[in-house]
């Protein structure tokens, strides 16, 4: 059951895109789980976006030793998604389209889900913003339909940085954070530097510290100790609004 409870946490965490945090809560109970369909792929997103490569190579040929005799369309579909994002090179593009066909024909809508938007985040910083806003707009509409706000804001965010047009605002949500504020806002209050920031973002240095500046004018605030007190009992803020207010899709 502990498992379990982590793996929980690991989709959260996955979902903010606090992947530190995901991969210690993916690795913390990795060997009591008994599914290893379920631990790896996630083992794999989260190791991959901490550089820990060598722990993303070993996971995926884990989940292949799985998938191998049972060949579900399922399990083909995570180790596809997993291949993509552990190759470097512009194959991983045959890889993340066979990650979309097979888990199409599963029935994991959530899996489907992560790897549009996984393969829409590979597409726009491979420049190919047309093709990634497709694929992040069916990530971003899956989401929300499920109720998976985390990953909904973590779609609508990619789908905003490809130039989509931002839904203009009322004077009820003007104060409310966009999803990249208030992405940043919850590594700021976790204590996270700008340039580490901007390290997961994909951001410049100082793109972060200029979102900051409009984080603390919402949030009518003017330190980052300050942010840590905004963000309430239970650590997460106050931040998260509902899609439909964030990202025209």
């Amino acid at each position: 059951m502990l498992a379990f409870v982590e793996h929980a946490l690991t989709l959260l965490e996955l979902g903010l895109g606090d992947y530190d945090a995901a991969l210690a809560s993916s690795t913390e109970r990795r060997a009591d789980m008994p599914l290893l369909v379920v631990t790896e792929p996630n083992v794999v997103e989260a190791a991959v976006r901490c550089g820990a490569h060598e722990l993303a190579l070993e996971a995926t040929d884990a989940l292949r030793a799985h998938v191998a005799p049972r060949r579900s369309a399922l399990g083909l579909g995570l180790l596809a998604r997993c291949r993509a994002l552990v190759d470097p090179t512009p194959s991983a593009d045959l890889a993340y389209r066979e990650a979309v066909a097979q888990l199409e024909a599963s029935a994991g809508t959530l899996e489907l889900a992560r790897a549009r938007l996984l393969y829409g985040e590979w597409l726009r910083r491979s420049r190919r913003r047309i093709d990634a806003r497709a694929q992040l707009r069916a990530a971003a509409e899956a989401f929300t339909t499920m109720g998976a706000r985390t990953f909904a804001a973590r779609a609508e965010l990619e789908l905003a940085a490809t130039g989509e047009r931002a839904r203009r605002r009322s004077v009820d949500t003007r104060n409310d954070l966009t999803p990249q504020e208030a992405q940043i806002a919850r590594l700021a209050a976790r204590g996270s530097t700008n340039a580490e920031i901007g390290s997961y973002l994909f951001l410049s240095k100082s793109t972060v510290d200029y979102h900051l500046r409009k984080v603390f004018r919402k949030l009518s605030i003017t330190s980052r100790r300050e942010l840590v007190d905004a963000q309430g009992p239970h650590g997460r803020g106050p931040w998260l609004v509902p899609a439909a207010q964030e990202v025209a899709v």
